[in-house]
């Protein structure tokens, strides 16, 4: 099999890594230049993004994207990872918090706001992630860095009740970067007691949703899984686009420097990142604006011919 460059848009199961995800999908397609952008946890589930072959370079530009997560918030139990895998740290009596209360907790938690990454996340610090260092019994300093809650919305879940804790359904809309456990816990907090998250599902990265997103167990009963993979250019469908042809197309090709005016209009008016097409509609490179009068690649791509949409 050739080598396949595009993007899945991926529905992880429960109980896997995403750097599982990744193995798998090496050998679904039989090639080794694979990789994902956002971390899902191992219980989570949801849409996860992997690139293949050159698209890998184009997963900077996704990594970036808004999320959309739906999950369970357990009332009255706090946890060492802030959701159901974890040791139970303490239990607190919350019977009397209505969800008129928890609402208005979860508007506290809305708009900009400044979160502490938890330890057991993919966050690195002094060159080890979190999550290795907490499985060793090592809990160190971490600055808290704003992200942004554009949703937090709160409703009974469809099982209200574990035991006698309640149990809310939240819908979350989220900058990239926002620890959705985090906020569980915080919720908690802001309710005078504790909580954790489960069921955690992401359903949208950016404008990719779970609703065309394909399964790995699809993938590997297909007898051709190269179906299911989004072009290059789709890979960027968010970003602006411009199409290039003769001498201009060329020198995109080779990453030249280039003057504002030899993209036109959008030169002028967007300092980019750009989506750069050739006249048959094939991605060749990825440019921004570089200084006041010229435009520069950050990512130059090479197809063979026909190849790149």
């Amino acid at each position: 099999m050739s080598q396949i460059d595009g993007l899945l848009v991926l529905d992880k199961p429960a109980g896997c890594t995403s750097h599982d995800v990744v193995a798998r999908c090496r050998r679904i397609f039989g090639q080794k230049r694979v990789g994902h952008a956002g971390t899902l946890d191992p219980d989570a589930t949801g849409v996860l993004l992997v690139g293949l072959g050159q698209a890998t370079r184009l997963l900077q530009y996704l990594s970036g994207l808004s999320k959309r997560y739906t999950g369970e918030v357990v009332l009255g139990v706090a946890t060492t990872t802030l959701d159901a895998m974890g040791t139970v740290t303490g239990t607190w009596d919350m019977s009397g918090v209505n969800l008129e209360a928890a609402r208005a907790a979860a508007r506290s938690l809305t708009g900009q706001i400044n979160q502490v990454p938890p330890m057991v996340s993919a966050l690195k610090v002094g060159g080890r992630r979190l999550h290795e260092l907490a499985r060793a019994g090592i809990e160190v300093e971490r600055a808290a860095r704003p992200v942004t809650v554009w949703r937090f919305d709160i409703e009974l879940a469809p099982v209200a009740q574990i035991g006698d804790k309640a149990v809310l359904a939240i819908d979350v809309v989220c900058s990239s970067g926002t620890y959705v456990r985090s906020l569980a816990a915080d919720l908690g907090t802001a309710l005078g007691g504790g909580a954790h998250l489960r069921c955690l599902r992401r359903l949208a990265v950016g404008s990719y949703g779970v609703d065309e997103a394909v399964s790995l167990d699809a993938l590997e009963a297909s007898p051709e899984p190269a179906k299911a993979v989004l072009g290059p250019v789709e890979a960027l469908r968010g970003m602006a686009r411009l199409t290039v042809s003769g001498d201009v197309a060329e020198a995109v090709g080779h990453g030249r420097v280039l003057p504002l005016g030899a993209f036109g209009d959008m030169g002028r008016e967007q300092p980019g990142p750009w989506a750069v097409l050739s006249g048959a509609g094939s991605l060749l490179a990825v440019y921004q604006t570089h200084g006041p009068q010229h435009a520069k690649p950050s990512v130059v791509l090479s197809f063979p011919a026909g190849a790149g949409a």
